[in-house]
Parts: C-alpha cells; sequence; structure tokens
C-alpha cells in the first residue's frame, strides 16, 4: 500500500504510532485500491442526504449517577459527594459540575433509564446497537457504515463515514473492522494529527503527483492485460480517489486553525494526555466533528477521555466534567447558531454505568443493569428526561430505554425507515438494521 502520514513520535498505550497512515491504493494485483471501493459505492446506488450524526463514545462507562441522575434521598456510601443544580427547565437538575450543560437544558434530552448494555468494555454496542454474540454473516455494521451505504454519496471527495477516535488498548475499537457491508464502507480514520495527515507531512503535492502518476502506469497494465474491459473508466475512480486527500473542502475541514479563534476559545483544549488506557480529551475534536458535517461527513464518532474509574470516582469526575462540560456544550450551540441543529444529531454515551455502592477506594465499578445517554439537535423534542431509575440508581424504574431504540431514534432522524429498509449479508439474507420491536423514541420524534 501507498502509505502517507506524519513523522509525530506520540504513542498511544498499545505502542501504536499516532503519525497514523492513509492508505491510498494497492501497488500490487491483490486487495481492493481505494478507486475500486469508491466504484464500488457507486455501484452501491447511496443517495444524498443533509442529515448527519455526531457521537461522541465514552470509553469505559460514565457514572450515571453523578451525572445526570443523582441521589440525594440515598445513603452516603450510594448518594456520592456532588449535589445537583437548577437548570434552565424547570424539575430538570444536573450535577453542579456541568454548569454550562445546565443552561442548555433545553436543547438536550437526558435519557437516565438506558438498559440492554451487553456488559462489555468495547465501543460495539455504541457503535452497531448490537450483541457481538450471533451476528450474521460478515459481522453487524457500525451505524457509520450503514449511513455509509444507504446516504453516502460516491461522488464526494469528503467521506460519508469519519471516525476521528485512536486506536487504545483498554477498550477494545471495533471502529473501522469490516462488516457485512464490506471494506469501502468503513470509516475514514486518519486517527490523530489531522491536518498532519491530510497535507501529507514529509510528502509534497509534487511526490503525491509522482505516486499518482505510479498507480496510473499500473493501472494501465492491468488495462492493457484485461481483455474483458472492466477496467474502463477505473481513471475517474483514481481522480477521486486523490480528490479525497487532495479536496480542498476535506483539508478546510480538517484544519482548525482556520477557524475563528472566539470558536476555538469557547470550545477549549481539554488536554492531549493519555486518560488511562483509553483516549485524551481532546475537545477539538468536537469542533472538528462540526467542521466535518459542514463538509458533507454523515456520521462523525469520536472517543472522550477515560471513564472506568475503579478508584478515586469524584477526583476524576472534577477533572473531567468541565472540560466535557465544555466542549459538548459548545457543539450543541455552535450547531444551532449555524444552521445545523435541525439536520444533525448529537449524542455522547458510555458501554454501561457504575455500581450505585462506591467502593473501597472511592470509585464506582462496572454497572451494565442501566446507564445514560445525552441526545441533542436533530430535530428533536428537547429539554426533557427519559426514564427514571430507583432509589439507589441500580435498576431502571420508570420507562427504560433499549440500546435499540436509540438505534431506531438515530436512523428515524436520518429519515430512514426501520421498519421497511434491510441490508444484505454476506449470506444474502436480509437484516433490519434494529431489531424486531423496537422503535424510535416517540418521546422525541
Amino acid at each position: 500500500m501507498l502509505n502517507i502520514f506524519d513523522g509525530a513520535a506520540n504513542r498511544f498505550c498499545n505502542r501504536v504510532s499516532r503519525r497514523n497512515f492513509i492508505k491510498v491504493g494497492a501497488l500490487g494485483f491483490g486487495g481492493l485500491t481505494l478507486p475500486q471501493l469508491l466504484r464500488a459505492e457507486q455501484q452501491s446506488g447511496t443517495g444524498k442526504s443533509h442529515k448527519s450524526i455526531i457521537m461522541i463514545y465514552l470509553p469505559g462507562g460514565p457514572p450515571h449517577q453523578d451525572m445526570y441522575d443523582l441521589k440525594m434521598d440515598a445513603p452516603s456510601e450510594i448518594r456520592g459527594e456532588f449535589n445537583p443544580i437548577s437548570t434552565n427547565v424547570p424539575d430538570i437538575k444536573i450535577c453542579e459540575h456541568l454548569p454550562r450543560l445546565a443552561g442548555l437544558a433545553d436543547k438536550s434530552i437526558f435519557v437516565n433509564s438506558l438498559v440492554g448494555s451487553i456488559g462489555q468494555h468495547a465501543s460495539f454496542q455504541c457503535m452497531t446497537g448490537h450483541s457481538d454474540r450471533n451476528q450474521p454473516a460478515g459481522g453487524w455494521p457500525e451505524i457509520g457504515s450503514a449511513l455509509s451505504r444507504l446516504k453516502g454519496d460516491p461522488r464526494a471527495t469528503s467521506p460519508a463515514y469519519v471516525n476521528l477516535s485512536p486506536k487504545m488498548q483498554h477498550t477494545p475499537y471495533n471502529f473501522g473492522k469490516n462488516s457485512f457491508l464490506g471494506t469501502s464502507h468503513t470509516p475514514f480514520n486518519p486517527n490523530g494529527e489531522m491536518k498532519g495527515d491530510m497535507t501529507l507531512n514529509g510528502i509534497t503535492l509534487d511526490r503525491l503527483q509522482d505516486r499518482k502518476q505510479l498507480l496510473t502506469s499500473f493501472d494501465q497494465f492491468r488495462r492493457d492485460a484485461d481483455n474483458s474491459g472492466s477496467m474502463e473508466g477505473l481513471d475517474a475512480f483514481n481522480e477521486q480517489a486523490f480528490g479525497v486527500l487532495s479536496s480542498g473542502r476535506l483539508v478546510e475541514a480538517l484544519d482548525v486553525s482556520q477557524e475563528d479563534p472566539a470558536v476555538r476559545e469557547r470550545y477549549g483544549k481539554g488536554t492531549s494526555r493519555k486518560q488511562g488506557d483509553a483516549a485524551p480529551r481532546l475537545n477539538e475534536q468536537f469542533l472538528l466533528a462540526r467542521r466535518l458535517v459542514e463538509a458533507g461527513a454523515r456520521m462523525v464518532t469520536l472517543s472522550y477521555s477515560f471513564w472506568d474509574w475503579h478508584g478515586s470516582n469524584f477526583k476524576r469526575a472534577k477533572e473531567n466534567f468541565p472540560d466535557f462540560d465544555q466542549a459538548i456544550t459548545a457543539l450543541i450551540e455552535d450547531l444551532h447558531q449555524r444552521g445545523l441543529a435541525e439536520d444533525t444529531t448529537v449524542i455522547a454515551w458510555g458501554e454501561f454505568g457504575r455500581t450505585p455502592k462506591i467502593n473501597n477506594n472511592s470509585g464506582r465499578d462496572h454497572w451494565p443493569r442501566v446507564c445514560n445517554a445525552l441526545l441533542a439537535c436533530g430535530g428533536m423534542k428537547t429539554g426533557q428526561v427519559i426514564g427514571t431509575t430507583d432509589r439507589l440508581g441500580g435498576e431502571a424504574d420508570d420507562r427504560p430505554v433499549h440500546f435499540q431504540e436509540v438505534f431506531a431514534t438515530l436512523y428515524h432522524n436520518m429519515g430512514i425507515d426501520i421498519e421497511r429498509v434491510t441490508l444484505p449479508d454476506h449470506a444474502g439474507r436480509p437484516q433490519y438494521l434494529v431489531d424486531s420491536g423496537y422503535l424510535p423514541m416517540p418521546e422525541v420524534v
């Protein structure tokens, strides 16, 4: 493969270099080239859409009872250290360390009774909506891959599905993994220093052109050897493959230095320091996500910080909550101010919740029986809390909301009829996007 990467020496906990690479095309006869993938997208008959989703994955499982569902009537070993504060919506209270979000409660939806977690330290369920057990032939696709297939535009020079998340050891990732939708719908994943990758640091445009000419010569050889004529028109896909890298629109979207300094300051910086074994708190990834949907992406996913707090839960929360509060509210405000709120759905969540009882290390352990999610924009009915938990915050009490209901809502917001649309798996069997019986949340659509 032709690898274009930056030379940054930063590494994540799995020792994968953050120089990260973009694979442009194969110089041999095996495997699919990017032009072939683009041609496959065109043959899939995908259509146009201006709607999009930004998903913020909180790896490790955030403490639901310390964020939006504080239990002030519970015993001290369950209640914890934080106090609730009023929001700009009567009767909605959230954690005192999320004051900006309290001021945007009217533009938010707090789901406090999320159930159906498979209890795994992995992004799989948050990305697909499904369990990883008994998968169909080829494996379940991520929602971004499904949207690439159903809503992507093969003529666009901006990818339909972009994943900004780093690879991590602590939380096994499924981002970019092949599914029954095939390689052409895996996410574009520069993984790290976006501008460094996209400006081809260390490889000038002249050198890129040399490689383009080299690819053309190989393609010419393949055409000469192909008596069937099936190679006809490949030049157009080669052009688009290089267009993805050289597109001014995509490069500009990934270059936050072009953003108004006041907007960048509103999002904040967070920290690039590795959080445990998971992701750093990079607030500008929220800004990148907004810029990418403006540039035409249908799905942008990112991972934010580290939430597996078996110890020092409240100390870590005091570090994490303010940065998250700043980034998520800046994104919601920005989408509204730029006229993108109606068509862009925002969701922030993790793979499970935390135990009601605080352990001997002042932490909370894994708790898959109930967790939470934050939703915003997307044309939904905001300014509400959906569902409650019991007095101890350990079980869904009123209106349990299943993961699949959330996915049904996300697809609905994208204009996709989950009761009719199917995608064929590798065995040729039609697969619905969510399981039978799960529908979009009536409270929000």
